[in-house]
C-alpha cells in the first residue's frame, strides 16, 4: 500500500514537473517584430479614428504595454508561483522593454505634449507616466499589472483626445528639438546596453568619467583602471534585458518614423532612421542555441552578447549622427 502511494506521488510530481517545463518553454517565447505602420492603420480603422501627429507613437506605446500583460503567461517579473518564479529570461526581457516604455512615457509627458517649457502638462500622460513607474516586482497592494492597466487606460484617453476635433488640450508636437531630446535618451540607453553586453568577456578600462573637462570633479575618488566583467550567472539576464530594450526601441523608432515623417524629410534624415531600424532588427534574429553562449572574443565558442553589442553599437553610432543632423539649423 505504501509503495503504491509512493509511486502515485512520484507520477503526479513527474507529470506536474513536465507540465511546468512545457509552460516555461511556451512562456519564454520571444516576440517577433511587427509592421508598426500597418498596425497603426488597423487600430485607427477599427476605432474609426484619424491618424494625427502622435497617434502612431501613443498607439505603439499602448501596444508594447499591452503586450507585457497579454503575452503567454502574462507579466512574469512579479510571479510568486512556478514556473514564473523560476524563470529569468522572459522577466529580464520584460524589464528591458519596461525601461524603454518608462523613458518614452516621460518624454511624452515633458516634451512631446508640450509646446514650451512653461506650458501645462497633460493630465492623462502624467497619470500614465506615474503608474508605469511602480516597481515591476510588486505583486499586490497594488500589483504591477493593475498599475500598468491604469497607465494603458490613461494613454488611450490621451489618444482619444488627440483625435477629437472639439478638444485642443491634448497635443503632440512633432518638432525636431522634441525628437532630438528623446533620441538623446535612447542614445544613453544604447550606449549602456552595448557596454554591459561587451562586459560578458571581461576587460580592463580606464576611468574616462571626467575626460574632456579639466575643471570637472566627482564626489569620491575611483580607480584609474577598472576591471569590468559580467558574472557568469548574469550573462543571459543581461542579454535578454538588452534584447527586450532593443525590441521596444525598434518599434518606437518605427512609430517615430510615421509621426515625424515631415521633420525627417525636411532634414533628409529618413534613410538614416531606416538604417538604425535595420541594425536594431538584427538584434531580434532567432537564437538557435538553447543557451546563451559566452565564449571569448576570438575563442572556439560563440559569444552571443558580443554579436548583439556589435549591432547595438552600430545603431547607436547612426543614432548620434541622426540627432546631430536634427539639431542643425
Amino acid at each position: 500500500m505504501a509503495i503504491s502511494i509512493k509511486k502515485s506521488l512520484i507520477s503526479v510530481v513527474s507529470i506536474v514537473a513536465v507540465i511546468l517545463f512545457i509552460l516555461s518553454i511556451w512562456w519564454d517565447s520571444m516576440p517577433a517584430a511587427y509592421d508598426v505602420e500597418t498596425r497603426i492603420n488597423n487600430v485607427a480603422k477599427s476605432n474609426n479614428q484619424e491618424v494625427v501627429p502622435g497617434y502612431a507613437t501613443t498607439s505603439t506605446l499602448i501596444d508594447i504595454c499591452q503586450w507585457l500583460l497579454d503575452k503567454p503567461g502574462g507579466f512574469l517579473a512579479n510571479d510568486m508561483t512556478p514556473p514564473g518564479i523560476l524563470m529569468d529570461n522572459m522577466p529580464s526581457f520584460e524589464y528591458g522593454a519596461l525601461e524603454q516604455i518608462r523613458d518614452l512615457a516621460l518624454v511624452m509627458r515633458l516634451d512631446f505634449s508640450r509646446s514650451q517649457s512653461q506650458s501645462t502638462g497633460d493630465k492623462d500622460l502624467e497619470i500614465a507616466q506615474t503608474k508605469l513607474n511602480i516597481a515591476h516586482t510588486s505583486w499586490m497592494l497594488p500589483s504591477a499589472e493593475k498599475e500598468y492597466k491604469d497607465a494603458i487606460n490613461a494613454l488611450a484617453k490621451y489618444r482619444d483626445r488627440l483625435v477629437a476635433t472639439d478638444q485642443t488640450e491634448a497635443q503632440f508636437y512633432t518638432r525636431a528639438d522634441n525628437l532630438s531630446d528623446w533620441l538623446r535618451e535612447v542614445e544613453k540607453r544604447l550606449g549602456s546596453i552595448s557596454h554591459r553586453l561587451s562586459a560578458s568577456v571581461g576587460h580592463e578600462r580606464y576611468d574616462t568619467n571626467l575626460a574632456g573637462d579639466t575643471t570637472a570633479k566627482q564626489s569620491t575618488e575611483t580607480d584609474k583602471e577598472v576591471a569590468v566583467k559580467t558574472g557568469w550567472f548574469e550573462v543571459d539576464n543581461v542579454f535578454y534585458e538588452s534584447r527586450g530594450s532593443t525590441w521596444a526601441i525598434l518599434h518606437f523608432l518605427k512609430a517615430i518614423e510615421v509621426d515625424f515623417k515631415d521633420v525627417l524629410i525636411k532634414k533628409n534624415a529618413e534613410v538614416s532612421l531606416k538604417q538604425i531600424i535595420r541594425d536594431l532588427e538584427a538584434t531580434q534574429q532567432t537564437i538557435w542555441s538553447p543557451v546563451i553562449l559566452n565564449g571569448s572574443g576570438f575563442g572556439f565558442l560563440a559569444n552571443h552578447s558580443l554579436v548583439m553589442a556589435n549591432y547595438v553599437s552600430r545603431a547607436n553610432a547612426a543614432l548620434i549622427d541622426l540627432r546631430r543632423l536634427l539639431e542643425q539649423g
